[in-house]
């Protein structure tokens, strides 16, 4: 179903009105702070991040309200505290948008999504409270694997970037043999065979490795982080199906072999198929 302007409009002034009788009304939402809320934003920003990954669109308009909700709140408080209230934040964001995006509003061309984000990275270091440097707009709390997708994608939009997507793999085998040659260097050094013990070189090298495989996934257009969690969900997928099959057999998992479980694991990939 489409909503024209107007109903939209009133939609959007109706939730408005809702949350300004809960904050004088309901005990909970009266005493919420920044602080307080911050918690719950992250929390309902995965939530829709699973709702998207799962293409369930039922979830995401729910999940969205919630993220919607958070923001007419963080807007809420500042209006009390007389700093800016939900028309600053959209006429802010009305503003951004139109000078960033030149291309539509101006004189300036692009001609494919490239292009614009060259032309932001360029428009960004001009603002006046924009970025100081290419690297400094990326959130210092940004999850690690997220920020080494977003500081090679911020990079490569001012031309640090390999010339083409397979130039990159010779750089994954690289930090592979350098994390195995330290690998043997730490058992070498410590003469104890079996399970290393992490050396802050062995992470290092690690670390290197990681940032070349997400630097690979950028280069053709698959994001670390969505890949990632797919993956997550098929592991625990399939190993709940391992555990409920033991269960089933009457046994625990730590009873069985690894041969055993490696057996129900190949079951519980095969029903997939």
């Amino acid at each position: 179903m489409s909503h024209n302007r107007q109903e939209k409009i009133e939609a959007l002034g109706r939730v408005i009105d809702v949350l300004d009788e809960l904050r004088v009304k309901c005990p909970w939402d009266r005493v919420q702070t920044n602080q307080s809320l911050r918690p719950n934003t992250i929390e309902e920003v995965y939530e829709l991040c699973d709702a998207l990954l799962a293409e369930d669109n039922p979830n995401i308009k729910k999940e969205l309200g919630d993220v919607l909700l958070h923001v007419l709140f963080y807007s809420k408080i500042g209006e009390e505290k007389e700093e800016f209230d939900i028309a600053d934040v959209a006429d802010a964001l009305s503003e951004k948008l139109i000078y960033r995006h030149p291309h539509v509003f101006g004189t300036t061309q692009a001609d494919n999504a490239h292009q614009v984000e060259l032309n932001w990275e360029q428009i960004k270091l001009k603002e006046k409270n924009g970025n100081k440097t290419v690297l400094s707009g990326v959130p210092v709390s940004l999850p690690p694997l997220i920020k080494a997708y977003r500081v090679q994608e911020k990079a490569a939009n001012v031309g640090f970037d390999w010339e083409s997507p397979e130039d990159v793999w010779a750089k994954v085998k690289e930090e592979i043999t350098e994390f195995e040659e330290e690998l043997e260097r730490s058992r070498a050094t410590s003469g104890k065979s079996g399970k290393p013990v992490p050396t802050p070189e062995m992470l290092a090298e690690y670390g290197d490795l990681l940032f070349s495989l997400v630097n690979a996934g950028r280069l053709y257009g698959m994001h670390p982080d969505s890949a990632l969690e797919l993956t997550n969900k098929k592991f625990i997928t399939r190993f709940n199906a391992v555990e409920e099959t033991a269960r089933k057999q009457g046994r625990g998992l730590k009873d069985m072999s690894l041969e055993e479980m490696e057996q129900l694991w190949q079951q519980a990939k095969s029903k997939e198929n």
